[in-house]
């Protein structure tokens, strides 16, 4: 009788985590979208755990706010009121990134101290929890960037700390599926594995570029589709001096980029499920063409509506479906007989005939 998997808890786990980490990236979507971000000014590991208590406390944190470019040039003359709105949600969401540290640090000490994790795992599960922990320094480093001249952060960073969640979501998510079911790296239909793999390569590019749409705000202007206020290409791509930085600092190349690499994700996926529907790997082709299509009407009304605040953490949402269904389906077809051996259980030893 084959022994129950001792690692399933703590793949359950790391789901759980998965799930956390994916609400962390929708709320800093929101911090985003409400322009939020920038409303604590500072950073306190410890003591930024606590709200302001007081009426005095509010209009500390409040004064602090008002010494920023935002407040000068954007919001001036902003209420108190309307200062909380935006501080907490930025609160919250450097909270959840907290609760997120203790959530993985509490059991994986847990585990380790009960034997539940051996060899290479415990160091790839610690090497997952200092990414956690970059991911928080990552944060602050891109808040920082809207404190002193610019009035947002820089969407250079942005983007950096959405590529690092992005990264920490999607390996929690592969080592969930290697406790539940090891596999080896060798794709049991090769030609398949390459077509998930530049899937999931597409899928990951078009995340990162939506990250410079966010920080831009580009999808509030050219609200039009297919075509760009009736232009394929829009006016003013480039700017006078055509540079490298123009298709990362420019509305209009920013938007149109997202627009033109959501097409070639579809391509990608469309090339993948009609392969899998031949090897009847109907799981696979149903997650990936599903949530491409999903996600793909969700970025176009998103767009034409100016991205309101529920569409478009709808569509942040759709690009966690998207990519979890890319890893999920890139792993499926790893070949399954190679597994791992240093994390299975050991087997009983034969009873003895009498």
């Amino acid at each position: 009788m084959e022994l129950q998997n001792p690692n399933r808890p703590v793949a359950f786990w790391l789901l759980t985590m998965a799930g956390l980490i994916a609400l962390m990236v929708i709320v800093g979507g929101a911090t985003r979208l409400t322009d939020s971000g920038l409303s604590i000014t500072q950073w306190d590991l410890v003591m930024g755990t606590l709200p302001p208590l007081s009426e005095a406390d509010w209009q500390e944190a409040f004064a602090l706010y008002k010494e920023i470019p935002e407040y000068e040039r954007v919001n001036r003359g902003m209420s108190l009121e309307e200062f909380k709105f935006i501080f907490w949600w930025e609160w919250g969401h450097r909270n959840l990134g907290r609760f997120i540290g203790l959530a993985f640090l509490i059991p994986l000490a847990v585990f380790w101290a009960t034997g539940r994790m051996r060899g290479r795992l415990r160091w790839r599960l610690v090497g997952l929890f200092l990414l956690i922990c970059l991911q928080g320094a990552i944060g602050w480093y891109m808040v920082s960037s809207g404190l002193s001249e610019r009035v947002d952060v820089s969407q250079y960073r942005l983007a950096l700390h959405l590529s690092t969640a992005l990264l920490l979501f999607s390996l929690v998510i592969w080592q969930a599926l290697a406790l539940l079911r090891p596999r080896g790296f060798r794709m049991s239909d090769p030609k398949l594995g390459r077509l998930a793999g530049l899937f999931l390569g597409a899928a990951s590019v078009q995340i990162v570029l939506g990250a410079f749409v966010a920080g831009l705000r580009a999808g509030s202007s050219y609200n039009t589709w297919p075509l760009m206020d009736g232009r394929v290409v829009p006016e003013g791509y480039f700017g006078a001096s055509p540079q490298l930085a123009d298709l990362f600092e420019r509305t209009q190349a920013v938007q149109f980029n997202h627009r033109l690499m959501a097409f070639v994700v579809v391509a990608a996926a469309a090339l993948f499920v009609v392969r899998a529907v031949q090897q009847k790997r109907l799981l696979e082709a149903g997650l990936i063409g599903g949530s491409t299509l999903l996600q793909f009407a969700l970025g176009i009304v998103a767009l034409v509506t100016a991205v309101p605040l529920w569409l478009g953490l709808a569509h942040q949402a759709g690009a966690l479906l998207v990519l979890a269904g890319g890893v999920f389906s890139l792993y499926a077809l790893s070949d399954p007989r190679r597994r791992e051996a240093p994390e299975a259980p050991p087997r009983a030893a034969p009873a003895l005939q009498s």
